[in-house]
Formats: C-alpha cells, sequence, structure tokens
C-alpha cells in the first residue's frame, strides 16, 4: 500500500469531550496542501488527522530524476560527433520513458494520498487520474501496530499495520509519519467511538403540539377527565 501530513476539524454538535480530544489532535498536526475533501465525509462526521505519505518516500524517486538528467546531459554533450540525429533522439526518449515509468508515478503517488482518520472510519485515497480508495470503520479495526528502524526513527517515520474483521484483513501502510502517535489516535478515536456507539440517544423532546394531541388522546379515552384535561392544556400552554 501507498505511504502518509495535517489537520482535520470538528462539526458543531459534538459533545465537549470529543471537542477536547479533537483538540488535543491539532495541537500536533500540520497543514497540507491539498487537505481531503470535506463533502467526502458523512454529516456529523469530524476529521481528525490527513496525513500524506513522510518526505522520505521521494527520496528514491527524486534521485532517480536527477540521475536521468544527469545521464542526459552528460550523453548529449559528450555523445561522439559520428552518432546519427536519431540516437540523440533515442537518448531523449529513453530518459523520458524511465521518467515516466519509474519516478513519476511515484511522485503522484506521493501528491495525491491520502491517510485520514476521521472520528467514524480510517480512509486510504491514492492516485490521480485512476483513484484507489479503501475505508475500515473504526469499530472493525482490532490491532494497531508500527515498526521503525533505527534511520526510520532518526526521521520520523515508519509502518502502520492494522488488523480489522472484514474484507480488508492486515493492512500496511509505509512511510506513515510518527506512526506511534498515528497508532494512539486510532485507538483513542476508537474507543470513543465505541463509547458513543454504547450510548442510547436520547429521545426527541416532543413539541407542544404533540403533547395537546397527546392529552386529547387521553381524555377521548376516559384516562382524563375534562378537568384534568383542561389543567394540563393551561400548565402546557404557560410552559410555551
Amino acid at each position: 500500500m501507498g505511504p502518509y501530513d495535517a489537520p482535520g476539524g470538528t462539526v458543531p454538535g459534538r459533545t465537549a469531550g470529543r471537542r477536547g480530544v479533537l483538540a488535543e489532535r491539532r495541537g500536533r498536526e500540520y497543514r497540507r496542501p491539498v487537505p481531503f475533501p470535506r463533502r467526502l465525509l458523512s454529516e456529523g462526521e469530524d476529521l481528525v488527522l490527513d496525513l500524506r505519505p513522510h518526505w522520505i518516500a521521494l527520496a528514491a524517486p527524486v534521485s532517480v530524476t536527477v540521475l536521468i538528467l544527469i545521464g542526459l546531459i552528460l550523453a548529449l554533450v559528450y555523445a561522439p560527433d559520428s552518432w546519427p540525429s536519431w540516437t540523440r533522439i533515442a537518448v531523449v526518449v529513453a530518459a523520458v520513458l524511465l521518467f515516466l515509468v519509474y519516478a513519476a508515478p511515484r511522485i503522484v503517488r506521493w501528491l495525491t494520498s491520502h491517510f485520514v482518520v476521521t472520528s467514524d472510519r480510517l480512509i486510504h485515497r491514492s492516485g490521480w487520474l485512476s483513484k484507489r480508495s479503501m475505508e475500515i470503520p473504526l469499530e472493525k479495526i482490532s490491532d494497531v501496530r508500527f515498526h521503525q528502524g533505527v534511520f526510520e526513527r532518526m526521521i520520523g517515520a515508519g509502518d502502520l499495520t492494522l488488523e480489522s474483521a472484514g474484507e480488508f484483513g492486515q493492512q500496511t501502510f509505509s512511510h506513515i509519519p510518527d506512526p506511534e502517535h498515528v497508532q494512539k489516535v486510532i485507538y483513542d478515536m476508537g474507543e470513543t467511538n465505541q463509547r458513543r456507539m454504547m450510548t442510547p440517544a436520547a429521545a426527541p423532546a416532543m413539541s407542544v403540539a404533540d403533547e395537546l394531541t397527546k392529552l386529547e388522546r387521553l381524555r377521548a379515552d376516559g384516562v382524563l377527565s375534562e378537568d384534568e384535561f383542561q389543567s394540563e392544556k393551561a400548565r402546557l400552554l404557560r410552559r410555551d
């Protein structure tokens, strides 16, 4: 899978506790040039992390691009005069093809990759013309592990492996910036999401008109006398 930087926000209507959790996250995040499209979030869903691959993911394609340019310049400058003109064109075409085949796709993947954690799910999207996307609900994630070698610890990158129920199973994401922090965010948001799902939703308050209709039904059924009906009706109207 492709590798993964920057912030999200909150949507009005959430509890103060969740806003506190998200505010703590945003303190450690940084802004990316192309943010995750908010239109892809569900109503009431909060964007917590929007990560792009660590810059180390660009080391190989950028190095290859530099080598291609150096090789192309040397070939054109020091090519023998006896070479026919078509050989020079062939060298340029070969350099362009090598860049398009190896370097360009990796650079585009880095520019378009989103590793997103929201209040409800984990999302990975990549691609420009051809897009790939996967989503894992937080409640289906059973385990989150990260791995960092010595060099990766020095630059703040690493691999993140997720275990989840369903079609995706085990997924590994490379070049995640600060994977230990990302692991903690996923665990924290998963616990917050579970608590929210286990909390029964409050019943919507009845309007005065609904309560009056209910009182009229009770009077018609003989449960309330006329005096009791008028007394309750006056109380409701005073409250309104």
